[in-house]
């Protein structure tokens, strides 16, 4: 019975969300094209970011943020419960943001109105706080398939992403079911999808594993970068004491100095650069770092979007580095790099590596696993999502309790690591000590 259930309440959702997903993205569309006609349009950021900051600021706070982010929090701390102005407000500022050329992402809206809307069907049906949180991730799992037009990834996003090391398998049949139709009812609305199939036959020998290895260790590095720039930023404009839609002009006006005397590349999605990567054309090496610098001052300073597709961005770009820096496929190392750094700063190893397969094909799957598994290791215990659940210990040797927040874990095994290596030190002084007095005697 709880399968009819389910699959009845998943079509639901993923019809309900993959409709709203379908519209945002293609009225998303229309308006970047629009705005690439007009010369200079990226001038009107501090606007629209003061725009988006006044209307989340005093209409609807837990727009606030890249989206998926405040889903999170919200399964957690307050049983998936959303309030319904979240969607129209998260629609707006998004559209506002991305079309004016803030750098963000197209994801993390989609993910929100998502679950917003099985928060209010929800509330609607009078459901359990149990069914309710099962509708959220459900929601979830739509729209990242239906932004992404990868089901099953995103059925896996949609379970993985809550806790680090977990996955809630009692939602997976239903998150597979509203990935699904997400999917299917943003294709019947026109929404198109660029994937990447390509030949990437290669004999296994240990210098292609080392290659892969060593790739880990660097997307994962990126990850940890770019996870703990999203922080200092967001330090930073908690510090400007001034009021808050000022802090929207602020980082417009940084934004446009950051396209007129850069590129407007890092502006938007920033999806003719993550292609041009993808097909192994040449990339300006210091293109990951800045478009990591644009991303956290759109997000931190009134911005409203996703923080998916920057990291796709700033994968591939920094896959196109790696692979120059070491004379290999850039077009091969772009895409490992987009998934890998998923991986690394989101903390979903596994949904990384299927979508490698979905976007890529199936010859993916063996680069992308053992990049994604490293990077997901080097990053610790840090996150883009704060409010993600630890489940498992990443390293032994770390002090870490289960059940907390990724945000608060953090800090704490900082102070405790470093209390640790004075303790060591200090043992290791005394035993000197010991050593040297007795050889003297």
């Amino acid at each position: 019975m709880s399968i009819f259930k389910w699959s009845f309440l998943a079509v639901i959702i993923g019809t309900l969300v993959g409709g709203s997903t379908a519209i945002f993205l293609r009225l998303l569309e229309l308006g970047i094209v629009f705005a690439g006609t007009v010369s200079w349009y990226y001038f009107f950021l501090p606007v629209a970011l003061f725009i988006s900051i006044l209307f989340t600021f005093y209409i609807s706070p837990d727009s606030e943020g890249h989206g998926t982010e405040k889903v999170i929090q919200a399964i957690h701390r307050d049983n998936g419960k959303l309030r319904a102005r979240i969607i129209p407000i998260k629609l707006f500022t998004t559209l506002l943001t991305l079309i004016s050329g803030g750098s963000a992402g197209k994801e993390g809206p989609c993910a929100q109105i998502g679950a917003g809307l099985a928060s209010v069907l929800s509330n609607l049906f009078n459901f359990s706080q149990s069914d309710r949180k099962k509708l959220v991730i459900c929601g979830i799992s739509a729209g990242f398939a239906a932004v992404f037009g990868t089901p099953i990834a995103g059925a896996i996003f949609g379970v993985e992403v809550l806790f680090v090391g977990g996955i809630l398998y009692e939602v997976l049949l239903p998150s597979f079911i509203s990935g699904m139709v997400g999917y299917h009812m943003a294709m019947n609305f026109g929404v198109g999808y660029g994937h990447h199939f390509q030949d990437y036959a290669m004999n296994f020998s240990i210098t292609y594993f080392l290659e892969l290895v060593l790739a880990g260790v660097f997307f994962g590095l990126v990850s940890f970068a770019f996870i703990e720039l999203m922080k200092y930023s967001h330090r930073l404009s908690n510090k400007l004491h001034v009021w808050p839609p000022l802090k929207g002009i602020i980082g417009g006006v940084l934004l446009v100095m950051i396209a007129y005397f850069i590129s407007t590349d890092y502006l938007g999605l920033g999806l003719h650069v993550i292609d041009h990567a993808l097909s192994g054309g040449e990339i300006i090496w210091y293109a990951f770092i800045i478009k990591s610098v644009a991303t956290c001052i759109t997000l931190s300073l009134g911005g409203s979007g996703g923080i998916l597709t920057p990291i796709f961005f700033i994968g591939a770009t920094a896959g196109v580095f790696f692979a120059n820096l070491f004379g290999l496929d850039p077009g091969l190392f772009a895409a490992v790099g987009m998934v890998s750094v998923l991986a690394g700063a989101a903390n979903t190893p596994i949904s990384a590596c299927i979508l490698a397969v979905e976007l890529f094909g199936s010859n993916m799957a063996s680069f992308a696993a053992v990049s994604c598994v490293v990077s997901f290791l080097m990053t610790g215990y840090r996150s883009v999502y704060p409010s993600q659940i630890l489940s498992v210990k990443k390293s032994p040797s770390v002090i870490a309790r289960h059940g907390q927040e990724m945000d608060s874990l953090s800090t704490g095994v900082e102070y405790r690591t470093r209390r640790q290596m004075v303790s060591m030190l200090h043992v290791i002084r005394k035993a000197k000590k010991a050593g040297l007095s007795s050889y003297g005697k």
